[in-house]
């Protein structure tokens, strides 16, 4: 700070002034006041006392009371060893307040030349914005501001989750249970009405898992598959996903729809833009009320084309295999791992 200059420049006059030494203010060393010590700054006598051939407490004394008579930014002092433990004034640290509100850029190192990139939120969007995105939100945006005023250049950016499964489901359950609302008609935030289909779905699945459970079909599979003495709850629980997969008209529909997204469908592209839109719409009220932004957004959906392209690429030149189902694999097990 330029005022810790001038108290260099003032000490070294005292030296002169008190001991006839000629010293450069880059030979004085200043800092902060250890907490356990009364004082704000704190100068090194050690290096004069060779020179002068005097105690650091006579020297320190007689430095101290120079500056408190001459220098008008300092009111006390106190040596310690070899140490001058200066107080400054109450005022002054009012003007040094003062500046320091005046100045936008106060704390803040020049650019370095280098680049970081801070990616955070990144949500689906098949539920709406919550505690746990507050926190990583706020987590990346401070991370970002500490990094600029480091003098990095920032890139703030999120890789929004927009295609899958999850999406399927809330886009399948507003088709079936919507009749038609918005978030404009039912005066709900976007991503929070989206996010209410995705748990309507959820709810409407277990009630037809619940159906299956108790009819002579289920009971009957059950019979069939437990092992040993398994309770009818534990078994159910843990066929849960499997049922979605091979059973369920719900998931059937789910999964059909993914399908249809992925080829393109007119319809379904048209439902999947209109529900992100509603979603993109009340993430934005939350970042504007959080005061964040981003630089540059990804999308899964752009993404996971890179992935796919990837995995043709692996099957043309026998990296990868493809086994009846349609899946893809790669083996890795000359690599000390399974299958994958």
């Amino acid at each position: 700070m330029d005022f810790l200059c001038d108290v260099k420049l003032k000490f070294v006059e005292g030296i002169k002034n008190c001991f006839d030494l000629d010293i450069h203010p880059d030979e004085v060393t200043i800092n902060e006041t250890r907490k356990e010590f009364k004082g704000d700054y704190t100068i090194v006598i050690f290096p004069l006392v060779k020179i002068i051939k005097k105690s650091p407490k006579e020297i320190g004394d007689k430095l101290g009371q120079w500056m408190v008579a001459n220098a008008t930014i300092i009111r006390d002092f106190e040596t310690v060893q070899g140490f001058i433990n200066f107080t400054f004034i109450d005022s002054f640290w009012q003007v040094v307040f003062s500046a320091i509100t005046m100045n936008d850029r106060y704390g803040y190192k020049p650019l370095n030349g280098k680049k970081v990139m801070v990616e955070f939120s990144s949500p689906n969007t098949n539920k709406p914005l919550h505690l746990g995105h507050i926190r990583n939100i706020l987590l990346g945006w401070s991370c970002s501001k500490i990094l600029e005023a480091n003098g990095y250049e920032v890139i703030k950016t999120q890789v929004i989750n927009d295609r899958g499964i999850a999406i399927c489901k809330s886009m399948l359950a507003w088709k079936k249970f919507g009749k038609g609302q918005t978030p404009a008609s039912s005066g709900i935030k976007g991503d929070h009405f989206v996010g209410d289909f995705y748990v309507m779905f959820e709810k409407a699945f277990q009630e037809e898992y619940a159906v299956f459970q108790n009819s002579d079909s289920g009971l009957k599979f059950y019979e069939s598959n437990k092992e040993g003495n398994g309770d009818k709850a534990s078994f159910f629980s843990d066929y849960k996903n499997r049922y979605f997969n091979e059973n369920s008209q719900l998931g059937t529909e789910a999964k059909q729809m993914l399908l249809d997204w992925e080829s393109g469908s007119p319809e379904i592209m048209a439902l999947w833009k209109q529900m992100n839109q509603w979603v993109y719409e009340g993430f934005d009220i939350t970042y504007q009320a959080l005061g964040v932004s981003f630089d540059t957004l990804y999308y899964e959906s752009e993404t996971y084309l890179l992935g796919k392209k990837a995995v043709d690429e692996g099957l043309d030149k026998g990296v990868f295999y493809r086994l009846d189902d349609g899946s893809v694999w790669v083996d890795l097990e000359d690599a000390g791992m399974d299958k994958k």
